[in-house]
């Protein structure tokens, strides 16, 4: 189900649906029961919307196009 269909016009960034995650695993002390659980699940859809849409937003932004010399992880040689 899309977030979008729970909650219309709902633009909550990665990070507040992030802390929203965290406050419900820790109001559950790491045991989701079936409700909690289907919350979790909604939380989890919305914030893979929110960071794919943040990720949009950045002006340049490709995400087929492959990194720059200088980005990303350096592995030693």
């Amino acid at each position: 189900m899309s977030p979008d269909a729970v909650f219309p016009g709902s633009v909550r960034s990665a990070a507040e649906l992030n802390e929203d995650i965290r406050a419900l695993w820790q109001r559950a002390g790491g045991q989701l029961n079936g409700e909690q659980r289907r919350e979790y699940q909604l939380l989890v859809t919305q914030w893979a919307a929110a960071v794919q849409r943040e990720r949009q937003a950045v002006p340049g932004h490709d995400e087929t196009a492959p990194a720059r010399e200088g980005e990303g992880r350096r592995i030693a040689a």
